[in-house]
């Protein structure tokens, strides 16, 4: 029997929801949110995010969500690090870096450069692998739950990714409660597109925290 694509469309969002749900959820939360508010809100560093491929680009998107929300991130390249950008990270910063496998090349050759500018220099990781070398090398680890891809071959990042951003989203939102973050630090933050025009027409009342329209 022919399967519908709504229905195939319905399976793929099910077997990301569960993989969500299925993340394991440990006091490696509250320890990240403690070394993030320590080192940029106290210690007035900042977090640097890194990854390689498609778990970059979700390194990539964590460290603006958090930039956006009034805590300073940057995303530094692994590669690029090894020519010359490594000189963003400065002594009281800290990293979290994203890799499905816990082996990536490139970012354990940006811990290996790291430690040689700073060696106490924390790392928070996120994962699916428990048992890797970047897992044993962070001083806090997030694991995915290992989901399988949704994708036929098995192989594409797909729901794992989906996972990363999650775990991503839950570590901004638990930094902005803890900040005490308000509609009228994130105005300043946010001027242009959509959200910001609806912020400078009134459309948003920070006051109020009421949305008009």
């Amino acid at each position: 029997m022919t399967v519908k694509p709504t229905d195939e469309i319905r399976r793929i969002f099910e077997a990301e929801s569960r993989a969500i749900m299925n993340i394991p959820v440990t006091d490696q939360y509250s320890e990240s949110i403690d070394l993030i508010f320590e080192h940029v809100h106290t210690r007035k560093g900042k977090l640097i995010t890194s990854g390689l491929g498609k778990a970059g680009e979700i390194a990539h998107s964590i460290a603006t969500l958090f930039s956006s929300t009034g805590t300073s991130a940057v995303f530094l390249h692994p590669s690029e690090a090894q020519h010359g950008d490594l000189g963003v990270i400065q002594e009281n910063d800290l990293l979290l870096v994203v890799s499905n496998s816990g082996e990536t090349r490139e970012v354990i050759e940006l811990l290996d450069l790291v430690e040689s500018l700073f060696p106490s220099l924390p790392v928070i990781l996120i994962t699916g692998n428990e048992k890797s070398r970047l897992w044993a090398r962070s001083r806090a680890g997030l694991y995915t739950g290992h989901p399988e891809e949704v994708c036929a071959p098995g192989l594409a990042p797909t729901t794992s990714t989906t996972v990363m951003a999650a775990i991503g989203d839950a570590l901004v939102v638990l930094m902005m409660k803890k900040i005490g973050f308000t509609k009228e630090e994130y105005a300043k933050r946010h001027h242009g597109g959509y959200i910001g025009n609806k912020l400078r027409n009134g459309e948003i009342d920070t006051d109020r925290r009421t949305v008009r329209g």
